[in-house]
Parts: structure tokens; sequence; C-alpha cells
């Protein structure tokens, strides 16, 4: 008896050893994982160049919702003046993430050498959306594009986004570069003078200027580029170094897709083919109207269209490469897998979800 209890005893102690260690095991699994946790959402410091346009909206309401906070991600926003020296920035790493427009400049930098990716939408022409547009003077006898040949068409400057915009739209029409001349005026301001003292027969220009215009009286739309073309206007970019941190990447991206998302459900939806005011249309508003220092009502009229979950409309990107190159406006095409990547963006909408 004495030897069976011992024996039950013995059989109890180690099992209850055995227990004790398993215990320590899943413990110290446990303690393993959330120390991992940890140091994936460690707080990143994210430096963005930006200009002050509406077509930022997605990082002023990341910025003004805690979007970014959610992600941990600490976000310094530094505001440029211009395009050009956006992408300069994010090549040279002195900012890890840059938002401007698509230029002939930028793709001229990386045949050159320097390496920055473009990862996502920031701004588009969407047929149906009023957001770049051709006008001439309001008592021009042009009606249509073909009726430009010769004329003089105003444009910012040359290899910017409105030189390719005006090149596109000639040809969509029968008509080239050649067939014009093309005047640069170095701002918008200059090209709405311009088109009021008709220096020019007509002038690309984007919302909201394109309602101030016609409102005036001085100008009308001959023909809205979004019908036109497809065109990837704007874009974000990563540097080399912040492209390569990939739990950063791809948490900055998560609380990017929500602002977007959050931009296009307040001001993009449309009901019957026309734009309807979504739940947070005027709190979108106020804060476009915040950041970039405008009147919500001017605001109002220039909405740009982007896409709701951030992706670039990448195909886009070769035509625009192949298009400056073949007016000689980059030194020389590149293949766009050398400046496009969209692999961290895939990979955060499989993180978030719908």
């Amino acid at each position: 008896m004495k030897k069976s209890l011992t024996i039950i005893l013995a059989v109890l102690l180690s099992l209850a050893i055995a227990l004790v260690g398993c215990g320590k095991h899943e413990e110290n699994q446990s303690t393993g994982q959330e120390s991992d946790a940890k140091s994936s959402s460690k707080k990143v410091p994210v430096n963005i160049g930006m200009l002050k346009l509406t077509s930022s909206a997605p990082l002023f309401i990341a910025l003004e919702k805690g979007f970014f906070e959610e992600e941990n991600i600490d976000v310094k926003a530094t505001w440029f003046e211009a395009a050009q020296p956006i992408a300069v920035a994010t090549a040279g790493g002195s900012v890890d993430v840059g938002a401007t427009g698509i230029t002939a400049s930028l793709y001229n930098m990386v045949s050159g050498g320097q390496q920055l990716w473009i990862v996502a939408d920031k701004g588009r022409e969407q047929k149906g959306y009023s957001s770049s547009a051709l006008l001439v003077p309001n008592d021009s006898d042009v009606s249509k594009i073909e009726e430009l040949k010769g004329k003089k068409i105003g444009i910012t400057q040359t290899g910017s986004t409105f030189h390719y915009m005006a090149g596109r739209v000639l040809e969509n029409h029968g008509l080239s570069i050649s067939d014009v001349q093309l005047v640069p005026l170095n701002s918008i301001k200059g090209l709405m003078e311009a088109l009021n003292s008709k220096q020019v027969d007509a002038v690309i220009l984007n919302e909201p200027n394109i309602s101030t215009v016609v409102e005036e009286g001085y100008g009308k739309v001959i023909t809205q580029i979004g019908d036109e073309i497809d065109y990837q206007t704007s874009g974000i970019f990563f540097s080399p170094a912040f492209a390569e941190n990939k739990d950063a990447a791809i948490r900055f991206f998560k609380a990017y897709i929500k602002a977007s998302r959050y931009y296009y459900d307040a001001v993009l939806v449309k009901k019957d083919g026309e734009t309807v005011p979504g739940e947070n249309y005027e709190e979108v508003i106020n804060i476009i109207a915040k950041y970039t220092d405008q009147d919500p009502e001017l605001i109002k009229k220039g909405l740009p269209y982007m896409d709701r979950d951030g992706k670039l409309l990448q195909s886009d990107i070769q035509t625009q490469i192949d298009w400056y190159a073949k007016e000689k406006l980059i030194d020389k095409a590149i293949d766009s897998k050398e400046i496009v990547n969209t692999e961290l963006l895939e990979e955060a909408l499989k993180e978030l979800g719908e």
C-alpha cells in the first residue's frame, strides 16, 4: 500500500513539474510575442515634404484625425514652395516622404542616377471630375481643340504637368506641340492674367482657378483634361532609406489609406452621375482650409480626384516617361519599374482590409 502511494505521489509530482515547465514556456513565448509587438510598433519619426495644396488632403486628414498617431508614426511636416525641391529632398533623404507633382525633372533625376520611389496616388485627372481644363477667352472664336492650330497656349513651365496636359490633349485631336506656340508663364497667376489680357489664345488651368475665371467672365472651358486622358498628376514618393524600412512604410500607408478613404467618402462619392457631399464633407473642407490657408468656399470648387485606397495609376507612369522622351524633355527613357513600387501599399491594404 505504501509502495502504491509512493508511486502515485511520484507521478503527481512529475506532472506538476511538467505543468510548471509548460507554464514557464508559454509565459516566455507570450513575453517574446509582446516584445516583438512592442518592437514593431515603436514610434517612428517621419519627415514629409509637401505643398499647401488641396491635393495633399489625405495627409492633412491623417494629421488632423490622428491616423498617423494610431500607427505610432511621429510626423513632421516640411513645407515647400515648389514641386522640384520636394523630389530632390526625397531622393537625397532629407525628407522621408515627398508629396507633389510628377514632372519631367523628376524622371530626369532618376535617369541621371538618383533614386526615389513613386508609391501611391495623390491626385489624378479622372473622367467626370473637374480638376484641370483648357480654357480660351470668353469672346474667342475657338470652340474646339482642332482650332488651336497656330495659336498661343499658356503653360506654367517647360516640362511641367501643364506642358504634358497640353501636349497630350493636342495629340488626341490630331495636332502636336509643333502646331502651336507654348508660352511658359511661370505661375497660375500669370496664366490667369495672360488669358484675361488675351496675351495668349488658350491656357491650361486647374481648380478652383477654372471656376474663378468662368465666374469673372473672362474665360470659358473648351475641354476638361480628365475627359481627354487618364493622368496621374501627383504622387507620394518614398526615399530609398524609408522604402527599406518596411514596418514603418506599411504603418505610414495604413494611416494614409484611412485618410484617403475618409476624403473620398466625404467629397468624391457620386449619385446619379453627380458628386454628393458625404457625412464628413464640411469637416474635410475645414481641415483642408486650415492647412492651405484658403477660403472653404473656394476649396469646394476644386476637390481633386484621388483613388479611395491611394492606388497609383501605374500604367500611366510609363506613358508619361515615353511622351517626355519623345518630346526630348528627358535625357533618356527609363523603365517605370525603376521608379514605381506599389508592393508596400498592397501589403498595407491586405493588413488593413476593406
